[in-house]
Formats: C-alpha cells, sequence, structure tokens
C-alpha cells in the first residue's frame, strides 16, 4: 500500500492517487445528493477539459445511490475569460446543455483545481446567457487557495494549500495516463 506523499522522478509530489479520487468523488457525490434532498432537478456541468469527465463519474455514483440519471453536459468558458487578450489564442471547447435546460435547476459547476476563482466568474457568465438556474453551486476535486474573487466551493475533495510558485496537475485515465493529483514545483 502506498504512502503519501511520493516522490515521482520529475520531481513531483503525489497528494491524491487513484483510489483517493474514487473517494473524493463519492464523497462529493454523496454532499451533492444531502444538500439537494435527491437527485431531483440536479444538472452537472463540467468545465473542459478536466471537469467534464469528473462531472460524468459524479453523475454515475449519484446514479448508483438514487437509481437516476443526473444529466450532465459541459460548460466551455473560453470566451468568457477575463484573460483573452493576455494570453495566445485558444481553441474554443465544447458546450453541451442536456436537453432539459438550465432554467430552474439546480445546476452543479464541476471543475478540477479551484484557484483564483476567474475560471468560475467566467462559468457564472456563460451560464447567464444559456438560462436561468434555480441554484448554482460549485464542486471541486482540489482547492488550492489563493482566490482572487470572492468565490468559494460547496464541495471540495481536497483543500491543498500551495504557494504561488508550485503548480497543481490533475490527470484522469481516459485523458491521461492515470487518476492523480500532483505538485510540481515542490521546494526541496
Amino acid at each position: 500500500m502506498p504512502t503519501h506523499p511520493q516522490p515521482e522522478s520529475d520531481g513531483a509530489r503525489v497528494v491524491l492517487d487513484d483510489r483517493d479520487i474514487v473517494r473524493a468523488l463519492t464523497r462529493i457525490s454523496h454532499e451533492i445528493l444531502e444538500r439537494n434532498k435527491g437527485a431531483d432537478d440536479l444538472v452537472l456541468l463540467g468545465i473542459p477539459s478536466r471537469g467534464v469527465p469528473l462531472a460524468q463519474r459524479i453523475a454515475e455514483r449519484i446514479a448508483s445511490v438514487e437509481g437516476y440519471d443526473v444529466p450532465v453536459g459541459s460548460l466551455d468558458v473560453t470566451m468568457y475569460r477575463d484573460d483573452l487578450r493576455l494570453k495566445p489564442a485558444r481553441a474554443l471547447l465544447h458546450t453541451e446543455i442536456p436537453a432539459g435546460g438550465i432554467d430552474g435547476k439546480v445546476v452543479v459547476l464541476v471543475d478540477d483545481v479551484l484557484f483564483s476563482g476567474r475560471t468560475i466568474r467566467a462559468a457564472l457568465d456563460a451560464l447567464n446567457d444559456i438560462g436561468r438556474p434555480k441554484a448554482v453551486r460549485l464542486a471541486v476535486l482540489v482547492d488550492r487557495g489563493h482566490r482572487e474573487l470572492p468565490i468559494r466551493a460547496d464541495f471540495v475533495g481536497k483543500n491543498l494549500p500551495t504557494s504561488l510558485v508550485e503548480r497543481v496537475k490533475v490527470t484522469l485515465a481516459g485523458i491521461d495516463d492515470a487518476d492523480a493529483v500532483t505538485i510540481q514545483g515542490v521546494v526541496q
């Protein structure tokens, strides 16, 4: 059984392995159900790229508990970002809103890492163009602090205080080689 933290060959430190991620997503799923008092009127929207498979995994766990398939979609926030003029052009990603829409629903935005809060602000702006949810919640696998906006997650897999020089990297099977969360740039 591995111990935490685990050093990797590139100097990164594993802070969540595949089993930790499974447990975190299971806990988040149950917390969403408790807060919402069931799966009625829930819609999960993943923020590309890794928020989408995380939303799908949460939906699978909710379905296994409730016997109800929660609608899952994706929400591209690229054109709503406030740093478009500061960074090179980037490709637009896919937005897919489930057939029932979001009006009057409890929308849970799902992302891999919450850092400054700017991506979530962009997601809230994008939601305004799509419809009017009853409520919006935020689920993240990792909250690393350093907020620049008054945004906080409702459901967190792991709070991971970091320095500004460190980088948190989430890898997910299906996109990457395996499930893991690592910190890179750790001062030894």
